[in-house]
């Protein structure tokens, strides 16, 4: 999986639509092989997007956990020392 998406399921609050397309446009833009698409590819990308933004959504509201909601504050910190360990 691609680094730069983020885990979005079970924070609280839960995620903003700004970060499912971000996550979305990740996803597009590895499977597409391209940070930013041709003019003749650019309608069908930007489509793309916007319809795996939409099935992330779904994905993310439909999901069912008995595990509390993950702080995202604590998530970032255990990032930083996860990131100070591997490249200390």
């Amino acid at each position: 999986m691609c680094r730069n998406i983020k885990t979005l399921a079970n924070f609280e609050p839960p995620a903003t639509d700004d970060e499912v397309r971000a996550s979305a446009l990740q996803f597009v833009r590895k499977l597409s092989g391209t940070t930013r698409p041709s003019r003749a590819n650019e309608q069908a990308f930007e489509r793309a997007v916007d319809e795996v933004a939409v099935a992330a959504r779904r994905l993310i509201q439909s999901l069912e956990t008995s595990a509390a909601p993950r702080n995202r504050d604590e998530e970032v910190r255990k990032a930083r020392e996860r990131s100070e360990k591997r490249f200390a």
